[in-house]
């Protein structure tokens, strides 16, 4: 899946300030991706808020994701929960025809032993007409799917065809990277690790910042994917204080207000997030004008 490898991002979902779907911030987003270079983006992951999504909702956002991206890039659709049963029956019957694969973050909540995370990804895999990306994040799901399970999953089901890991372990990401199966991508979750992890023999990143400041993140990306490392990493630490500021009160927050600031779209949040202070929006302010971004 060479496709994915590089910079995917995670799109946000724009809202207008009566709360309702803002289709055409939505539009403005993909474009400016698009634009910056980005390579994939990822429709309805969890920067998405879908969690505060209606199912009407979520379909008019993706058929207007489909629309606008019209074909130019490969398109990633989070389809994941704490109910396997769930899961299996949106894979098996939604279309997903436009979508080069699925991404499935790991049950959160329940917290599934590793068997049991196991099991649950082997079920989807056996029914998925796409290839999977795994979702590891911890902070957010409450348990940690670890190296081995993830090494187990990409030798027995093979269109688990790679990994998100968002766990902030370069250590995890790196024993992840060392054992795993030829051709199975290990995708960074967090900015902050994006190059590090490309450094390390990674593919790439899932990024919240790159919509944000997409020109100078996807050249990051792709410059450290060449093995430019001294002009990649010039630009890591450029961009390092934007992922600080973008997650400081949590996302989508951060990065709403950032994309509120360069008139993207608005920076409104559903309950229960709320948007970003305004001493927040000021230094990411300060720091969008300080860097010429």
């Amino acid at each position: 899946m060479q496709e994915l490898k590089g910079t995917g991002v995670a799109l946000v979902t724009p809202f207008k300030e009566d709360l309702s779907l803002d289709l055409e911030g939505l539009s403005n987003v993909i474009e400016n991706c698009i634009a910056g270079g980005v390579d994939y983006l990822v429709v309805m992951g969890t920067t998405a808020e879908n969690a505060t999504l209606t199912e009407d909702e979520k379909e008019k956002v993706i058929a207007k994701a489909i629309e606008v991206n019209a074909g130019r890039l490969p398109l990633v659709l989070g389809v994941g929960g704490n109910n396997t049963t769930r899961i299996i029956q949106e894979l098996t019957e939604k279309d997903l025809s436009a979508f080069t694969a699925i991404l499935s973050v790991s049950p959160y909540y329940n917290r599934p032993s590793q068997t049991g995370i196991y099991e649950h990804y082997k079920a989807l895999a056996s029914v998925s007409k796409l290839p999977i990306i795994l979702y590891n994040v911890p902070g957010r799901t409450g348990s940690n799917v670890l190296p081995e399970t993830i090494i187990r999953l990409a030798n027995d089901c093979p269109n688990i065809i790679g990994v998100k890991e968002a766990a902030g372990d370069i250590t995890q990401m790196m024993r992840i990277i060392k054992d795993r199966p030829s051709n199975f991508l290990v995708i960074s979750g967090d900015d902050v690790l994006a190059l590090p992890t490309i450094s390390a023999g990674g593919d790439g990143v899932i990024s919240v910042l790159g919509q944000g400041v997409p020109k100078p993140f996807s050249k990051m990306v792709k410059e450290g994917l060449n093995g430019n490392f001294k002009e990649a990493y010039a630009l890591h630490y450029q961009l390092m204080p934007a992922a600080d500021l973008i997650f400081a009160e949590g996302n989508p927050a951060g990065i709403k207000a950032m994309l509120a600031q360069k008139e993207v779209c608005s920076d409104t949040v559903r309950l229960p997030l709320v948007a970003a202070s305004m001493s927040l929006r000021a230094n990411i302010a300060t720091y969008l004008n300080d860097t010429g971004l």
